[in-house]
């Protein structure tokens, strides 16, 4: 099964997980998140993988969230409001963003990807 890996080309994070993915023989498909955001779906799984922490998924760092005014607005958002948002705005998705099986991981630390992936 081949992974799908939301990612943002100008990223130098997103380029160091998918160089870890190539380096561990990983099969991927990487897709641009702000041309195809995942879909609310995906992001309600990544969720759950999250132990519902909905601040987890967005890019808190990001020039959107800043101009949307994020911080202030999330405490107020509903699950379903925020995956909406989020289904809608790549940008606002904290990246890189992957799913495997139940587990998924946004952002890229090492360790939490060797474990993801068994590595």
């Amino acid at each position: 099964m081949t992974t799908k890996v939301y990612q943002y080309g100008k990223c130098s994070t997103c380029r160091k997980a998918l160089r870890f993915l190539e380096e561990q023989g990983v099969s991927y498909q990487a897709i641009d998140i702000t041309e195809r955001p995942p879909s609310k779906a995906e992001l309600g799984a990544m969720l759950r993988a999250q132990d519902g922490e909905l601040k987890k998924l967005f890019n808190t760092s990001g020039q959107q969230y800043r101009e949307l005014k994020m911080k202030d607005k999330l405490p107020t958002l509903s699950d379903k409001e925020a995956l909406e948002l989020l289904s809608q705005n790549g940008k606002l998705v904290k990246r890189p963003f992957v799913l495997c099986g139940k587990n998924g991981a946004v952002g890229f630390k090492q360790q939490e990807w060797e474990e993801l992936f068994a590595v």
